[in-house]
């Protein structure tokens, strides 16, 4: 069940958009992930150059997340997405098809995700930069169980390069969101729980 495409999706939207955990997407979310993004890719520095930019792409985001998850027409009145609204919106938009199919708000944030995670900016995510990402996101007392997770997810061709390049990586995000399957993409963002689910009720 912790790798369920349900259970996944659930992931993405507590740990990475939902900042303010407050068991729902707005506006405000993608704001402060703008500014996010900002300052981890700047190691602590901030650009407000890097700023715009990043408010561009997230709010693009928002803004693509809002159109296809507004099933009943309520977002104008409480500017609000649900878990339930947000699985429906991926399972339209991302289900059974390659990134290259994705929207192009969706693929601007992934690509921005993969800057924020590969800390030394060499184009590849490797071991310790995934374990910094997974620790950073959600409680773990087992760093076994992380480096594990990273093992499972790469091939041969990753193993050879040292961890993900940003092709291998949209690959795996895409498996992630869009294959109901239990791929090795299912370790994209560490080892996962079943109490992600919680997050529903």
């Amino acid at each position: 069940m912790a790798y369920s495409w349900d259970n996944r999706v659930s992931f993405v939207v507590k740990y990475l958009y939902d900042i303010d955990n407050n068991g729902y997407l707005d506006e405000r979310d993608f704001a402060c992930l703008a500014l996010r993004a900002t300052i981890i890719e700047g190691k602590g520095e901030f650009s407000f150059s890097k700023l715009q930019e990043n408010h561009h792409i997230m709010l693009s985001l928002w803004e693509e997340i809002a159109e296809l998850a507004d099933f009943n027409k309520d977002l104008l009145q409480d500017g609000k997405i649900t878990v339930e609204e947000f699985k429906q919106a991926v399972q339209q938009c991302c289900m059974g098809r390659r990134y290259e199919d994705f929207p192009q708000a969706m693929k601007m944030f992934i690509d921005s995700n993969f800057k924020m995670v590969d800390l030394n900016d060499d184009g590849v995510i490797d071991a310790d930069e995934y374990r910094f990402n997974c620790i950073t996101k959600f409680p773990i007392d087992d760093v076994e169980v992380v480096d594990e997770a990273f093992n499972s997810m790469l091939s041969d061709d990753d193993r050879r390069r040292g961890g993900l390049t940003l092709s291998r990586y949209e690959e795996l995000y895409a498996q992630f969101l869009g294959n109901p399957e239990e791929t090795s993409a299912v370790y994209l963002f560490g080892p996962l729980s079943e109490f992600f689910n919680e997050f529903e009720s």
